[in-house]
């Protein structure tokens, strides 16, 4: 009988392992997933700069997330990002024409929320 007891116990505390695990490694849980000091991205550099946008995003907790997020803003052609993590917001500097939702759906895609495009 105390073997079932204890076996049921580790099978529980697996599970619930398990699952905290899978949240971290989609971003979900506390934190990116990122694992000690994060390597700082290269900056963007645009010639021409015809529009600036500030974008406010959600869940960032982290330098990783920061670097998450500039990634896939300068991931697009045009387009160069400087995250402040205590604003929580991202200045895209752009180069061409690129739209909000095209900012957007990068940002959706590393796992974020886009709250405001000003």
């Amino acid at each position: 009988m105390e073997n079932v007891i204890i076996t049921i116990v580790l099978v529980v505390l697996l599970l619930i392992g398990i699952r905290a695990t899978k949240k971290h490694f989609k971003r979900q849980g506390g934190c990116c997933g990122g694992s000690g000091k994060p390597t700082p991205i290269p900056e963007k550099k645009l010639d021409n700069v015809i529009a600036r946008k500030v974008v406010v995003v959600e869940g960032m907790t982290c330098d990783h997330c920061k670097n998450w997020v500039e990634k896939s803003i300068n991931n697009i052609d045009g387009a160069a990002a400087k995250v402040d993590l205590k604003k929580k917001e991202a200045v895209v500097s752009l180069a061409k024409d690129v739209s909000d939702e095209e900012i957007r759906l990068a940002i959706q895609k590393a796992g974020y929320k886009v709250v405001e495009i000003r």
